[in-house]
């Protein structure tokens, strides 16, 4: 296993957990709870972000942009919905 193998598993793993802790914040009904997921999530989101920011340094994650002309497609197909 090379290392864009495992950095792109362990980006994946930091989204899954993302959502987890957002649910986790979001259902909690006890406020001390509430602050620990919180804080989690937002730990994670920071090692999201420099997972992300490597991974795209080493070219491993391409960002593409998009033409207005895709955007305003898909616009006009989620407004026709």
């Amino acid at each position: 296993m090379n290392d864009q193998i495992l950095m792109d598993n362990y980006l994946m793993i930091l989204k899954s957990t993302i959502e987890v802790y957002v649910h986790g914040t979001l259902e909690s009904s006890n406020e001390d709870i509430r602050k620990l997921l919180k804080n989690g999530l937002d730990e994670t989101l920071k090692h999201q972000a420099r997972t992300y920011d490597e991974m795209t340094n080493y070219g491993w994650y391409k960002i593409s942009n998009v033409s207005t002309q895709e955007i305003n497609k898909a616009y006009k197909k989620l407004s026709s919905n």
